[in-house]
């Protein structure tokens, strides 16, 4: 499964986990970004989105490891990937049939949003 994982760039970004390399994804309160959070797997592909005055996928990710014995307070690690050479602004999603059904535009607030592969690959630039 792939995901877009929701950041406040002021608050962590992307250049914040190439620099760490890693890290545990946490700060997540809504109960269906929870349970987004609590069904991925090792390995998942995932793509960082900016939020705020970004608005704009900007790098790829993969999930190391999930530990959901606290279901409230899933630690999913991931470790970075690469950055997205052309980043993919939120007008670039809405203006896709692709994304027509997706979270991403329809829940604007959801900060964990399942993703399927051409969704992913449109996304990644791949």
């Amino acid at each position: 499964m792939d995901y877009l994982l929701k950041t406040e760039p002021t608050a962590y970004s992307f250049a914040d986990l190439q620099r760490d390399k890693n890290t545990v994804w946490d700060g997540v309160a809504n109960p269906v970004a929870l349970r987004n959070l609590r069904e991925m797997k090792p390995g998942d592909r995932l793509v960082v989105y900016h939020t705020g005055d970004d608005k704009k996928a900007v790098g790829t990710a993969s999930v190391v490891s999930v530990d959901v014995a606290d279901p409230k307070n899933p630690q999913v690690k991931i470790k970075v990937g690469k950055a997205i050479a052309q980043p993919v602004t939120l007008a670039q999603v809405k203006a896709q049939k692709l994304f027509a059904d997706s979270p991403l535009v329809r829940q604007g607030r959801l900060s964990v949003v399942p993703l399927s592969a051409a969704q992913f690959k449109f996304l990644a630039g791949e």
